[in-house]
């Protein structure tokens, strides 16, 4: 962070009297602050910040934001998530990077990934959220990550509710956006794709007037409501020939995927991305189609796929002893599970096919009808084992039954699923492992590597 006067980021956020003071850092870990650092006192699920406030203070720090407290270096405000976001946006203010944002039901991360792919072809100073850091703690540490070098910059933006997206948006301020897809996912807090569609929406919320979103044209949330969009639109899509940008010629090469990029405004550009499946090539295009629309050279964009690298966990191939793993648990939602199963499905394969299926989290009312379709899929896709853990997976496993697949098992413990993998699987088998993040299915994974990793 560059050294900036507190009365700065403080502006409009505070009636409290603010030091004349120069700040270097902000900090919401009380544990790390150091001189120079300013302490906001976040109240999280199991820690309330403004607890810590006095003792960051007696560890050095030069000022505290908090929600309760009296004191000389403590400035008051009514919410310090809301005050650490508006303090990133005042931070953001001092400098003139093109920013973009990314958000989505799914695929927000990978999106994320290949604009700052395509963008780092074209300045290697790419500021980026680190994995999927989206929130409004981890979106303003990588705003305050900025500096004068700083020329481009994506952010990831997600949400658990109405209104998060809308102060992210205004915490960056971006010159264009994407929305990848509007699916369940979130469905328990917001309680319909209507309301999904109208958090997403608030995207633009930070936008001027002469900013810009690209849409997903295969999707029909967001194709209906581009008219009421009151910025420009561009869409992208794989289905919906009519859009902006489109792909043909797809061809999966196990680990990666070729395909010519048909665009209506540049023409046709052939590249390939290094990971399988129809919505990473609709990821692709939507990040191309974003670097091209703010003037980009689309061969450059579309040459700079290739140097995608996938994220964390997702869709992360290993060879084990032989076997091929397939590491795509970082996140899952009902249209990701489809994707991994349709990847794992269309491999080839010497052996046999497995899928180590965990719980999709946050679906609400649709979480069994979800789980179960998951089932009828890995039937309709020829998978040869299913191993399935956590509470809802026991409707995968059920409906996965019906659906004919030769060997069903769920598991109650983790450690018990690794146990029977390590039995049953064998040199030339494909074994995927798919579960949202808060199953940590990676347990099992390392488990099952054993000295392996």
């Amino acid at each position: 962070m560059k050294s900036t006067s507190l009365k700065v980021l403080m502006k409009g956020l505070t009636e409290s009297e603010v030091p004349d003071i120069q700040v270097n850092s902000c900090i919401t870990d009380s544990r790390t602050v150091h001189a120079g650092s300013v302490f906001v006192a976040i109240k999280g699920e199991n820690f309330d910040g403004n607890d810590y406030a006095e003792s960051a203070l007696k560890n050095g720090a030069s000022a505290a934001v908090v929600m309760r407290g009296e004191g000389p270096c403590m400035i008051k405000v009514k919410d310090t998530r809301d005050a650490y976001c508006g303090m990133a946006g005042n931070y953001r203010d001092q400098f003139s990077p093109l920013v973009v944002g990314v958000t989505g039901s799914v695929g927000k991360t990978t999106t994320k990934e290949m604009v700052a792919a395509i963008f780092s072809s074209f300045e290697k100073n790419t500021l980026k959220n680190l994995e999927n850091r989206n929130n409004e703690i981890g979106l303003p540490e990588t705003v305050f990550k900025m500096d004068d070098s700083t020329k481009l910059a994506v952010f990831e933006m997600g949400m658990s509710g109405l209104g998060e997206i809308s102060r992210l948006s205004r915490c960056v301020k971006p010159h264009a956006g994407i929305i990848t897809y509007i699916g369940v996912s979130h469905i328990e807090m917001l309680g319909s794709r209507e309301n999904i569609l109208k958090a997403k929406l608030e995207i633009i919320d930070g936008m001027d007037k002469d900013g810009f979103l690209v849409i997903n044209g295969d999707d029909p949330y967001l194709l209906g409501a581009r008219n009421s969009i009151p910025v420009r639109t561009y869409t992208f899509g794989t289905e919906n020939e009519n859009c902006d940008v489109t792909a043909d010629d797809i061809k999966n090469h196990g680990f990666s995927t070729s395909f010519r990029i048909k665009d209506k405004e540049h023409g046709i550009f052939e590249t390939d991305i290094p990971c399988s499946g129809i919505h990473n090539v609709k990821d692709a295009i939507s990040a191309y189609s974003l670097a091209t629309r703010l003037g980009f050279d689309p061969g450059k964009c579309a040459a700079a796929l290739s140097d995608y690298a996938p994220a964390g966990m997702r869709q992360r191939f290993r060879d084990v002893r032989g076997m091929t793993v397939i590491e795509d648990c970082y996140n899952a939602a009902p249209e990701s599970m489809e994707s991994s199963l349709r990847i794992l499905s269309d491999l080839d394969c010497e052996g046999k096919r497995i899928a180590v299926l965990g719980d999709m989290l946050e679906l609400g009312k649709v979480s069994v009808d979800s789980h179960k379709k998951v089932g009828s899929l890995v039937g309709e896709f020829g998978i040869d084992i299913l191993l399935c853990y956590g509470e809802m997976s026991s409707y995968i496993a059920d409906e996965a039954v019906k659906a004919g697949v030769p060997e069903v098992r769920h598991f109650d413990d983790k450690a018990e699923l690794a146990r029977y993998l390590c039995d049953i699987a064998k040199k030339g088998d494909i074994i995927l492992f798919k579960a949202s993040r808060g199953m940590a299915l990676e347990d099992a994974i390392n488990m099952f590597y054993g000295d392996e990793k």
